[in-house]
């Protein structure tokens, strides 16, 4: 895909998002918007994936560490054609399969299921260490929150990764500088998140979240290097693509009501328009 095909299925997954937390009157859009740059990525350029086959043995693995922006993850795994877009309404309904925290025995294309903030890298530097136990060529993806640093169990794990020299490991921190208490920098400061990770013999890459020639070049970036992890500190806006959304620590974890549902889904639409007169 080209930087604006990229762009336009990022804001049909935007779009998906809203109406799938404004379906179930819950969840968490401020996060899963703001990753959803990466989401798209992942599922559409980088990873070794078949809709068609989702356990294929040799398929690259994600795990989403920050569990609650599961929105998201639906949203590109329903595009990217795991499951249904017209089940995303059903999200945190009684009965879905698409419920509040992933679950990797219900939803095509989920390789973990998420729980605690901190659990989801541990998962994924034991599959990264199992994919070089066994020779195997996958690749391992987690995306974490920046307030989820504020968790040990990240830095034990990040602590292992470092020391096996995981380079089939990425982690990616959507660092959009909110937690549902706050600004991270004030709730408990993970900063310099970078030098963190340097510190635990990661190689780093700090990019803007919404750039897709800066994310393109970054996952390049990643799969040369050898001999240690990659992280990469996506920088990003909370609530991305949603007026009153963006930046804004209230949209951490609750659904918009039908009028606020109109002016996002209105939003959104404007920026679709405006990628079509890209194109032509």
């Amino acid at each position: 895909m080209n930087n604006l095909e990229l762009k336009k299925t990022a804001n049909e997954v935007r779009k998906s998002i809203i109406t799938a937390v404004h379906s179930a009157k819950a969840g968490h859009p401020g996060g899963s918007l703001s990753a959803a740059d990466i989401y798209t990525y992942l599922y559409f350029e980088e990873m070794n994936i078949n809709p068609e086959n989702p356990k294929m043995e040799d398929r690259d693995r994600f795990v989403l560490s920050k569990g609650h922006t599961a929105p998201g993850l639906y949203s590109v795994l329903a595009h990217r054609g795991f499951f249904p877009v017209e089940d995303l309404v059903t999200l945190r309904k009684l009965g879905s399969y698409l419920q509040g925290h992933p679950c990797m025995q219900h939803v095509p294309g989920v390789d973990m299921s998420s729980g605690s903030l901190g659990q989801g890298i541990s998962a994924a530097v034991g599959m990264a260490l199992a994919g070089k136990m066994d020779k195997k060529d996958y690749r391992v993806y987690t995306l974490l929150g920046d307030g989820e640093l504020e968790e040990g169990q990240v830095w034990e794990a990040s602590m292992f990764a470092g020391h096996r020299k995981l380079d089939n490991l990425v982690v990616i921190v959507d660092n959009n500088g909110l937690q549902i208490d706050g600004p991270v920098a004030e709730v408990c400061s993970p900063y310099p998140i970078d030098e963190k990770f340097k510190a635990f013999n990661f190689h780093v890459i700090n990019i803007d979240a919404h750039d897709f020639d800066a994310i393109r070049a970054a996952f390049e970036q990643a799969r040369k290097t050898k001999g240690m992890p990659t992280a990469i500190i996506a920088h990003s806006l909370k609530g991305k693509g949603v007026s009153f959304m963006e930046g804004s620590v209230d949209w951490h974890g609750k659904a918009p009501n039908d009028e606020q549902f109109e002016t996002a889904m209105a939003d959104l639409e404007k920026i679709g328009e405006e990628l079509l007169k890209e194109e032509a």
